[in-house]
């Protein structure tokens, strides 16, 4: 049996035993017949509150976050229709696109043009946010557990406050979207270190679909809340990344709605673990580094079972990346036991960059082999983040399988985090 898998932009085929295999993928669901007036029905008529255009005055300064580059926001649909909305209010002059990069590098400008077209580009101001340039940060407070928060200093002096973004299930946060388009989007490194540290990380309410009780959420909800966002706008997409629903209005009663239709897509029960789970990153923008992927491998680790075999399909363009810490961190220690014993000794206050998610990944390696199909990173590359590597899928599964013996399940994931499977028993 073939199935397809997402893979950069063209896919990848695999060869599987249709006998032993189990495909878990999203629930399918056709795109909205016209996305343009899904999100203008969300801007006009939202979840709780009022339209936007009621929230906004003349003379008034705006500040709209969207998702970097690595995301895929449907932007050349939601700004052109939040900008339409703000039509005849607002001067253009006074709106300022913040992409809301947390801690990942800024978008070249042929990336911003493709994001969100050239229209969006030549007249309206767009800005990467740097969390590491004090220029760019105002300090706003501590909120929530602790968390000293500087933010962008335009987002927050903007007389209005828009986020966009799109739901979906996050292996630490528990959904995206929402209010992590503020922090860590447009934080500081400083609040985003203590926001991932090692004890909310390592959290086990720090997982997948779950958003009250995770220290994660908890926090990032808090500093939203806290700060203002005047109006908050999402979309749930399916697996061709088109627009399924939109939901506008107040942050938090928008993100609550949004995040429970994104739960009935997304989540999808198994009996029990497997033996060996194929996975992916979704594709590109989603798959373009190994430092993405790792969302990928999390899903797949959700139903394999301890001592099992993990096989990632991800693209890596972008190779590690290398801006960033993640492979210096990654390959600091002999083994993910070494890199997790290094991690849970450091203090809060000695959190680093991209530690969050080597931690996870290096807790996926400790509990399963885990092999990598890429088209852009060695093999030799792959070791030292102590990752295996295999030119052939297929065959890889197969071996596998039989080590694992005569009654050896596999699950294959199309999609990677798209789709995040759970054990029934478990929950």
């Amino acid at each position: 049996m073939k199935v397809r898998l997402s893979y950069g932009d063209a896919g990848l085929d695999i060869d599987v035993d249709p006998a032993v295999t189990t495909v878990v993928e999203p629930v399918r669901h056709q795109a909205a017949p016209d996305q343009g007036a899904v999100l203008a029905a969300a801007l006009r008529s939202p979840v709780a509150g009022p339209p936007l255009r009621d929230r906004v005055r003349p003379g008034q300064t705006v500040a709209i976050s969207v998702c970097d580059g690595t995301r895929p926001q449907p932007r050349r649909l939601m700004i052109p229709a939040v900008l339409a909305e703000l039509d005849g209010i607002v001067r253009l002059e006074d709106i300022v696109v913040l992409v809301a990069t947390g801690t990942h590098r800024g978008n070249s400008e042929s990336e911003l043009r493709q994001m969100l077209g050239d229209e969006i580009v030549d007249h309206v101001r767009v800005v990467n946010h740097d969390a590491r340039d004090r220029q760019q940060l105002t300090w706003m407070g501590t909120f929530g557990d602790k968390v000293p928060v500087w933010l962008n200093q335009e987002w927050a002096q903007a007389d209005v406050r828009i986020t966009t973004g799109f739901v979906e299930p996050h292996f630490f946060a528990g959904f995206s979207g929402g209010p992590k388009l503020v922090a860590p989007g447009l934080a500081a490194v400083e609040t985003v270190l203590v926001l991932h540290d090692a004890a909310r990380i390592g959290s086990p309410q720090a997982t997948w679909g779950i958003t009250r009780g995770n220290p994660v959420h908890d926090d990032v909800r808090a500093i939203a809340e806290a700060t203002g966002v005047t109006f908050a706008l999402d979309v749930v997409l399916n697996r061709d990344k088109d627009i399924v629903a939109a939901f506008g209005g107040d942050l938090l009663p928008m993100h609550a709605a949004a995040t429970a239709t994104a739960r009935r897509l997304a989540m999808r029960p198994v009996p029990a673990p497997f033996d060996v789970v194929v996975t992916t990153n979704s594709g590109f923008p989603l798959d373009q580094n190994l430092y993405q992927s790792v969302k990928g491998m999390s899903a797949a680790y959700q139903v394999t079972r301890p001592g099992g075999t993990i096989v990632c399909a991800a693209e890596c363009r972008d190779g590690f990346p290398d801006h960033g810490s993640y492979r210096q961190v990654l390959s600091s220690a002999a083994s993910p036991e070494h890199l997790l014993s290094a991690i849970a000794a450091r203090s809060a206050a000695e959190t680093v960059p991209d530690q969050w998610q080597v931690q996870i990944q290096a807790r996926i390696q400790s509990g399963c082999r885990v092999v990598m199909h890429t088209s852009h990173l060695s093999d030799e590359e792959l070791a030292a983040a102590h990752l295996e590597q295999t030119a052939d899928i297929s065959s890889t599964v197969a071996r596998a399988l039989a080590a694992a013996g005569p009654h050896a399940r596999l699950c294959v994931l199309p999609e990677g985090p798209q789709t995040i499977p759970y054990v029934r028993s478990a929950t």
